[in-house]
């Protein structure tokens, strides 16, 4: 077996939380995180970010100058990371950065995730891989989601048909037949509606374990409605984000009615869960065991409605997998810039569409 290389994967989700860092010794057989780090986006950052969803004046002077301070947070979390663990710069391999995600339109051709890893190289004087999902994409596929072969890897079973299921801001799934067989696809909004709902209402940035929508019923007619839409009907491979699920999605099934905000905070979770559980039946034929991991995690009215749904399978979460659920992301961003160190494939055609293994990334060295 050969000797562990330390890589550090950087994720920034679609629910602009904020950075995720993760220190991971990789070989070929293994993953282990030995050190983790987050650091919040301050609320200008996040502001601008939403802003750059759509088209706006001076656009792309704003995303270069937005690409620059990404980087600079990106490297901030990197630097705090290496001097709490004692590490020096050229104790790491690489770092693999997904970017922040500001459209994904793969039926267009093309998707774009800032973050100006060129700085992030000067800056942390590590050599980061970037850009992983264009190069699916130019083969034909949808880029995304890229993290099933890292799951496959890691936590594949000989035993089990096994699921795992990350709710970010958009929740995606991940299934591992125990022949070996792999499919992967985006189910729906994830936190991404109720994160934005909750901020409208109430100012927060979540709402904590669901406690505000618990307190709300489902409306089950408002539910019925924004089920269907379309992208929930589509057979894999599919990927979605902010390009269809935003506020203008949640305004447009609102309408004018006049409803509860609680209860339309309950429904957005219900359909979360719904749209994970009906892709789950629909999709991943006899599932013995799921995992759950990403913010959703730790909502427990989300986890409520899907053990309820769920209730053939056993569920978890990826802590007993040996990751925790807030880094699975960010670890797998790692391995697939171990993957691209080592001019391997990372991508799975089954997955994502594409038309063949394609190495992923582009390199920036040190």
């Amino acid at each position: 077996m050969d000797k562990p290389q330390l890589f550090i994967g950087i994720m920034s989700g679609t629910s602009l939380d904020g950075v995720d860092v993760a220190l991971c010794a990789l070989n070929d057989a293994k993953c282990a995180v030995l050190a983790t780090h987050f650091l919040d986006y301050p609320q200008a950052i996040k502001t601008q970010l939403l802003q750059l969803h759509t088209s706006s004046h001076n656009e792309l002077e704003v995303t270069a100058l937005t690409a620059n301070t990404l980087a600079s947070l990106y490297a901030d979390a990197v630097n705090t990371l290496l001097v709490n663990q004692n590490l020096a710069a050229s104790d790491i391999t690489a770092i693999g950065c997904h970017g922040q995600t500001i459209r994904h339109r793969p039926e267009l051709g093309f998707t774009l995730q800032i973050g100006n890893s060129a700085l992030l190289a000067e800056l942390t004087n590590i050599t980061v891989v970037s850009d992983f999902r264009s190069r699916d994409i130019a083969a034909g596929g949808q880029g995304a989601p890229l993290v099933p072969a890292f799951h496959q890897a890691v936590f594949g079973s000989s035993q089990f048909n096994r699921a795992l299921i990350n709710i970010g801001g958009i929740a995606n799934i991940t299934y591992l037949a125990k022949n070996g067989n792999v499919l992967g696809f985006d189910s729906g909004p994830g936190n991404m509606l109720l994160d934005a709902w909750i901020k409208q209402h109430l100012g927060k940035d979540y709402d904590a374990n669901g406690a505000w929508a618990a307190t709300g019923e489902v409306i089950e007619p408002l539910l019925l409605q924004m089920l269907a839409e379309p992208f929930f009907a589509l057979a894999p491979p599919k990927s979605t984000g902010r390009d269809l699920f935003n506020d203008d999605w949640l305004a447009k099934h609102l309408g004018k009615a006049d409803y509860q905000p609680q209860d339309v905070a309950h429904t957005l979770i219900a359909l979360t869960s719904r749209t994970i559980h009906d892709a789950l039946n629909r999709f991943c034929g006899n599932l013995e065991d799921a995992y759950l991991c990403g913010g959703g995690a730790h909502n427990a009215l989300i986890v409520q409605h899907l053990k309820k749904l769920l209730d053939n399978s056993q569920l978890y979460t990826t802590a007993e997998l040996g990751v925790g659920v807030d880094w699975v992301e960010a670890a797998a961003f790692a391995w697939l810039a171990k993957q691209t160190i080592d001019h391997k494939p990372s991508n799975l055609p089954a997955v994502t569409g594409a038309k063949g293994l394609r190495m992923l990334g582009a390199i920036y060295s040190a």
